[in-house]
């Protein structure tokens, strides 16, 4: 395998996980970018995704949103206190379970669904650029074949 790529070079740690050393690179820019877009929104990244998710949901208990956005309790209940803050968000306690705290959407929240569709796809147009179209089904197939052996690999039991 060639150490260069594109206008990069390899690390000579990295000739044997070329795929991985470009996967890091691709998502850290790619975090960084929507990291950008979503201050411009008052936002930090994985609050677009919560909303999203309400937004399609409805009301959720809090441990669906630890369970669908793959996070732990503290980082959503921390997510969820902040959102609440800003008026994005409120929680109430489960009829069906007193014990269990409710999730939903404001108005203010839904409000924000423009927006965040709109900064959605700018970060999709920045992330793809000119990629003509022949590419992105070939492209979507392979990173789901990459995330399919990503989930395979954390699930392993010896890394718990």
């Amino acid at each position: 395998m060639s150490r260069e790529r594109g206008t990069r070079k390899l690390p000579n740690a990295a000739l044997r996980g070329p795929v991985s050393h470009a996967l890091f690179r691709v998502v850290r820019l790619h975090r960084m970018l929507a990291g950008h877009l979503l201050r411009d929104l008052g936002l930090h990244r994985g609050q677009e995704l919560l909303l999203m998710h309400l937004w399609d949901s409805g009301p959720v208990r809090q441990t669906e949103l630890i369970a669908v956005l793959d996070s732990d309790s503290a980082t959503i209940t921390r997510m969820v206190q902040r959102l609440e803050k800003a008026g994005l968000v409120e929680r109430a306690p489960d009829p069906a379970d007193g014990r269990a705290t409710l999730v939903s959407s404001t108005s203010a929240g839904d409000a924000m669904r423009a927006a965040i569709e709109r900064m959605w796809h700018d970060l999709e147009a920045s992330t793809v650029g000119d990629l003509p179209s022949t590419t992105l089904n070939p492209l979507m197939d392979a990173l789901a074949a990459v995330e399919v052996n990503l989930s395979a690999a954390v699930a392993k039991p010896d890394r718990a």
